[in-house]
């Protein structure tokens, strides 16, 4: 009895690994993904008018980057499990606010700085509902959505605020020096190195993914789990609001119905980029380059005449697309498993 099990459990390891490492780390989603958007840069570059010139990067970066912002805090909360379509309208709030102080007679700087607590203050409210009170985040999320672009809207009604500094304004469009590229992007990168670290090389970032593949296992482990989930709801409030800060800047306008929207393009991009709607799996990696190639591929719609509407069609369609796959690929995979055990007794022992 002893003897088979521990056969039994010597196939299973061999089997797991039987791959080689290179084909275990580059034949995964994360890097098809990849693959795509290097692929529509090719094709691009080669059909599209004026898609290959530096000018074009340059608004096509600038154009994803609130998504690029969001898109890190949102990775984390739908890989717990969970989801926030609060955080475009927490953009916009944030917009608001910053305009509204600045109109006010205060700094742009103690503006700004009040705009991302209630950031905190509103991803706070998310996660309170959703760990202490116990409501689902869809529900939560989508009230808080229709709140925050309320309080947003009533601020300052149909005006707008187009007044402020040429420093900060400036700088959101600003390029590094000698090249096309958004100085944006540098506190872009500082922030993907916080979380990549958090998500993937730290204990909290395994209960995050303990507590998308089972809340009750991630208890029993050790990892407090309303505390996990209340912290990326934070997090996500708090990115949402610097990216709406970002978009004020960008654009030079504080209204309230900035970043309109910018929750769908959020999640298209982190589901297309590997992240599981159920939770317990995703890679900041696959959801970056997921942004990119949903941004590549509209500016070459764009470029090519093709209207709005036809690129959100063909945008949710991706969408659709990379949910059925993956439920595809899991059914695969389920079904390979259980062939397993009957190849994995059948072979014979050394």
């Amino acid at each position: 009895m002893t003897t088979a099990a521990s056969t039994t459990t010597t196939n299973v390891v061999r089997f797991d690994y039987e791959r080689p490492l290179w084909r275990r780390v580059l034949m995964t989603r994360e890097f098809a993904i990849i693959g795509l958007f290097a692929l529509v840069l090719i094709v691009a570059s080669a059909t599209v008018d004026g898609f290959a010139q530096p000018l074009t990067y340059n608004y096509l970066l600038l154009d994803v980057t609130p998504i690029l912002f969001i898109a890190l805090p949102m990775t984390l909360v739908m890989t717990t499990g969970e989801i926030d379509l609060s955080v475009g309208s927490m953009a916009g709030l944030a917009s608001v606010t910053t305009g509204a102080l600045v109109q006010g007679g205060m700094p742009f700087e103690a503006a700004a700085l009040i705009a991302l607590i209630v950031g905190v203050v509103g991803g706070a409210f998310n996660g309170f509902l959703v760990t202490t009170v116990g409501l689902p985040s869809l529900a939560v999320t989508i009230g808080t959505l229709a709140l925050f672009r309320g309080i947003a809207v009533g601020v300052l009604g149909t005006t707008a605020v187009t007044e402020f500094p040429e420093f900060w304004t400036a700088l959101a469009k600003a390029k590094l020096a000698g090249t096309q590229i958004p100085w944006v992007i540098v506190p872009f990168l500082v922030l993907l190195v916080i979380f990549v670290v958090l998500f993937h090389f730290t204990p909290f970032g395994r209960g995050i993914f303990a507590v998308g593949q089972s809340k009750e296992a991630a208890h029993f482990s050790g990892v407090n789990v309303e505390r996990t989930k209340f912290i990326v709801f934070v997090l996500a409030g708090a990115v949402a609001a610097l990216a709406g800060i970002f978009y004020t800047l960008r654009y030079g306008s504080a209204r309230g119905d900035n970043a309109t929207g910018l929750e769908l393009q959020v999640i298209a991009a982190v589901v297309l980029g590997g992240v599981s709607v159920f939770g317990g799996r995703g890679r900041i990696h696959g959801v970056i380059a997921a942004v990119l190639l949903i941004g590549a591929l509209s500016s070459a719609l764009r470029l090519s005449g093709v209207t709005s509407d036809i690129i959100n069609i063909i945008t949710g369609g991706l969408l659709i697309i990379s949910v059925v796959g993956a439920s595809l690929y899991a059914w695969v995979k389920t079904r390979r498993a259980k062939v397993s055990p009957a190849r994995i007794t059948s072979s014979p022992t050394s």
